[in-house]
């Protein structure tokens, strides 16, 4: 593990505790306790970090990534987990990803829609979550299908339901989860993107950066990572790999 010194608890701790942004949009990486605490891989992550630079954690919730992402000019966080994309990579240093997800779609199971190719044709309406990191993804590669954004991924799914779109974009495990409980839904067995989850912090944030990759490195090395991802029970999900120099 890198030396703490003060250049690093600056940009990881301006106020003197880790304010760590979780999403609850994504339940494979975020969930609520039965405390009413953040669970799941993210916070634990978080919380592991706060202990090795030996402060204390403050949690500060969203219910979507975009949410996330929309907060950073006004400095309410240190550190979040959010999906590698190149517009946000503007604005945040990303570590390796410590989980990469499937992002797929969930269609009517008596629907003509069989692959992701089905979907990009003129005349479709795709609900997303605004500004998730397969909105953004959908956004730059879909060639004539039409995105409809709901204010979070949850209410994508809602918003499919309800408006009678073609298909509802998002995470995998969640989408299966929704179709399991709703027969009149299934998902799609490929994927149009692999959504690669990371630790962020702000942008110029440099040794705090470095901290957290090598923190994060530490952490998938030893198993911390995988073993909170099954505490949280998700136990399909693929582990990042250990960053390499």
């Amino acid at each position: 593990m890198m030396n703490i010194d003060n250049e690093v608890l600056a940009d990881l701790a301006p106020t003197g505790v880790l304010r760590a942004a979780i999403n609850y949009g994504n339940p494979v990486l975020a969930q609520r306790g039965e405390d009413g605490q953040p669970a799941g891989v993210s916070s634990a992550l978080a919380r592991a970090l706060a202990e090795a630079l030996g402060i204390e954690v403050e949690f500060i919730t969203f219910d979507a990534a975009g949410k996330v992402f929309a907060a950073l000019p006004e400095n309410t966080w240190d550190l979040a987990f959010l999906a590698i994309e190149p517009v946000r990579a503007a604005e945040i240093e990303f570590s390796h990803p410590y989980v990469i997800i499937e992002g797929t779609y969930l269609v009517g199971a008596d629907s003509g829609f069989h692959s992701v190719a089905d979907l990009d044709r003129q005349g479709l309406r795709l609900a997303v979550g605004k500004g998730a990191a397969y909105d953004l993804f959908l956004s730059r590669t879909l060639s004539a299908a039409g995105l409809v954004r709901a204010p979070t991924s949850a209410a994508a799914v809602d918003w499919f339901v309800e408006q009678g779109l073609d298909a509802a974009a998002g995470v995998r495990q969640p989408l299966e989860a929704f179709a399991a409980g709703n027969p009149a839904y299934r998902v799609l067995a490929d994927s149009f993107t692999e959504i690669r989850q990371a630790m962020a912090v702000p942008k110029g944030r440099l040794a705090g950066a470095r901290f957290v990759r090598a923190f994060l490195d530490e952490r998938i090395g030893n198993g911390f990572v995988a073993d909170a991802l099954r505490q949280s029970g998700q136990h399909e999900v693929r582990l990042g790999p250990v960053d390499q120099p």
